[in-house]
């Protein structure tokens, strides 16, 4: 069937003005992202524009106009920029602020490492459920890969807050760290639960100041300890017996509640 040319034309430049605007609309929402990426990404630096010389001049970097969420590359310089240029005072300043946000993102690193450590003991300790013992061979083994692909997610991601230990120290952790693997892995939730308390008493029986002096409690005031487990512990720095105290404290936790539903 013929089409009239009039018409024809008309579907033809009508095709064509939709085409130059869906060119228009791509190009500009293009350029509106790239414009939106590049401002996201350089605002992390723009504390540094306060080193220049001509700084002095300009009472606003756009560094304290954010809407209340602290980034950890944005350093608030502008009461520097109040008084009279000192150089010294402008890097002084500047750098006490990255410092505090430097120690956020380390905090913020080791809770995510935590969680990353509660994750593991998780599936240990569904490695170890007594119901899992009890199925049957071929839903045991469809568990346990389950488990192993989900470890294996987990395993890829590192993260890794460096603590400053010497080999001895070293060493004490690596004994904490079997002993609580050991008793994840009893199966048992009443002996594991007796063997978590005698560990928590052992953090309670011990205690370091800041200034590193240690203070003890009387036995009687905690109950009984594992002695092999607090041996180890007095040989961990501080923030590793912060943390092995926080493990077990889940740890108890979790076992009261298997030992209630037991």
């Amino acid at each position: 069937m013929d089409i009239d040319a009039p018409i024809a034309l008309g579907m033809q430049e009508h095709h064509q003005n939709n085409d130059i605007d869906n060119h228009l609309n791509n190009s500009n929402s293009s350029a509106f992202s790239s414009n939106v990426y590049h401002s996201e990404s350089s605002m992390n630096f723009d504390y540094l524009q306060g080193l220049h010389a001509d700084a002095a001049a300009s009472t606003s970097l756009g560094v304290s106009s954010g809407t209340g969420n602290v980034s950890y590359g944005l350093v608030d310089d502008s009461k520097a920029l109040d008084r009279p240029f000192n150089a010294n005072e402008r890097f002084v300043t500047i750098l006490d602020q990255l410092d505090m946000r430097v120690e956020k993102f380390r905090k913020d690193a080791l809770n995510l490492q935590e969680k990353k450590d509660y994750l593991l003991m998780s599936m240990d300790l569904i490695k170890s459920n007594e119901l899992l013992q009890n199925m049957s061979e071929g839903e045991r083994d469809e568990i346990i890969l389950y488990i192993q692909r989900v470890s294996a997610r987990l395993a890829t991601v590192d993260l890794n807050v460096r603590t400053v230990r010497d080999a001895s120290q070293e060493d004490s952790l690596s004994q904490i760290n079997a002993l609580i693997d050991t008793m994840i892995k009893m199966g048992d939730p009443v002996i594991g639960r007796q063997r978590c308390q005698l560990y928590l008493n052992a953090c309670c029986s011990s205690s370091m100041d800041p200034n590193g002096r240690m203070g003890t409690v009387f036995e009687a005031d905690v109950g009984p300890i594992d002695k092999k487990f607090e041996s180890a512990l007095l040989g961990c720095t501080l923030d590793d017996q912060k943390n092995i105290k926080k493990r077990l404290q889940a740890l108890m936790g979790y076992l009261n509640k298997q030992t209630v539903t037991a």
